[in-house]
């Protein structure tokens, strides 16, 4: 089985998002640069030396800036082989949506790992991950 490892939403206002789920729920964000697509992380969990969380069935996620085409929530599940995975996907009937770059790029996310959207058949945005280490 591939798991869901990570969540992200969208966020219209960075710093009035990070306040709210800060001041709610005592979660830890991190907010990255331009260079990162101002993507912030949220740790919703205590992790080990290695980002993994510590609790098992718990996961982390983050928030990108909301656009027209992309705003809500989704899940990232993690697979072995995101080719093969891409490829399933378009098989079962669900669209790429492709990376940063553009329609069926891959993006490979430093330390973390190659990540691409997808769009499942009930038109939820989704994204698959192949962590480095696996």
């Amino acid at each position: 089985m591939n798991p869901v490892v990570h969540f992200e939403m969208s966020y219209e206002d960075k710093q009035r998002m990070a306040d709210f789920y800060t001041k709610a729920f005592g979660w830890k964000t991190n907010m990255l640069g331009p260079e990162m697509g101002n993507y912030v992380t949220a740790e919703t969990t205590e992790t080990d030396e290695n980002r993994m969380v510590k609790t098992p069935g718990a996961i982390n996620g983050g928030f990108y800036q909301a656009q027209p085409e992309r705003k809500g929530v989704s899940v990232v599940i993690a697979v072995n082989d995101i080719q093969e995975a891409m490829k399933n996907v378009i098989a079962a009937g669900g669209t790429i949506t492709g990376g940063s770059q553009g329609p069926d790029k891959v993006d490979d996310i430093p330390g973390v790992g190659l990540y691409v959207g997808m769009i499942d058949t009930e038109g939820n945005n989704v994204a698959l991950l192949q962590p480095h280490k696996m």
